[in-house]
């Protein structure tokens, strides 16, 4: 089955070029360049929304019915530079979905993401 973007998944990322930013990061980590570099971190934009929570006879709490899923959005890599916390995406198209997860990663986290 074709991807959706065309991308080609490589070296267990989602595209080669993802693939080959995360070896240009690990240089870069090994150089001193960047620090506490991580993969695939997750953000929650907006958590689970539940229905209240009930108290059973012997007191144990029901957690309520799920209504919704969080909204999370997940950065390919997040390091530290000069400083600077940097939360990067390697971006090939930015779908209606991204550009919104982004606004919110700005409005919720305060997080400005780095596009390569």
């Amino acid at each position: 089955m074709a991807a959706k973007y065309r991308n080609i998944k490589a070296g267990g990322y989602d595209s080669r070029k993802e693939a080959r930013r995360a070896w240009e990061l690990d240089m870069m980590q090994r150089a001193g360049e960047i620090s506490e570099l991580r993969k695939q971190v997750k953000y929650v934009l907006i958590p689970a929304q539940r229905e209240p929570s009930t108290v059973g006879p012997r007191g144990g709490v029901k957690p309520g019915k799920l209504l919704e899923h969080e909204c999370a959005y997940v950065a390919d890599f997040v390091y530290w530079r000069n400083g600077r916390e940097i939360v990067e995406d390697c971006k090939g198209v930015r779908t209606k979905d991204y550009i919104i997860k982004r606004k919110l990663m700005l409005y919720v986290h305060g997080v400005r993401i780095y596009e390569t």
